[in-house]
Parts: structure tokens; sequence; C-alpha cells
């Protein structure tokens, strides 16, 4: 698991950016959620997370609120 830092959230589009430990940006779509609903994440809370590759580029997946 990766932990990060949410960046920026799109909440008309359910999407959403995480920043990495290391300082990269990872995508994240609210279908990507566990345990936490999209309306519930602001922005500089502390996630952690598992990253895929997708069509368009590595994509966060599993991420829940760092307990």
């Amino acid at each position: 698991m990766n932990n990060g830092k949410i960046k920026k959230l799109v909440r008309e589009r359910g999407f959403g950016f995480i920043t990495d430990a290391d300082g990269k940006e990872v995508f994240f779509h609210q279908s990507g959620l566990i345990d936490v609903s999209f309306e519930a994440l602001n922005e500089g809370q502390e996630v952690t997370f598992e990253v895929e590759k997708s069509p368009k580029g590595p994509r966060a997946v599993n991420v829940s609120i760092q307990k």
C-alpha cells in the first residue's frame, strides 16, 4: 500500500488526484474507493492506496482514509 494526500477533488465529475510520498500525482475515480464515500473526502486528507496501470496511465485503486 502507498501513502499520500488528496491534492484535488473534482466533485461534479467524481474523480480527483492524490500526491504520493514521492511527490508524484496519481489519478483516482470514486469507483476506486473502499470504506469511504467520495463526499466524505477532503483535499489534504491522508489516504492509503494501490496503483494499477490503466490505458491513460497510473490510477489509484483501493483508496481509503489513513487511520
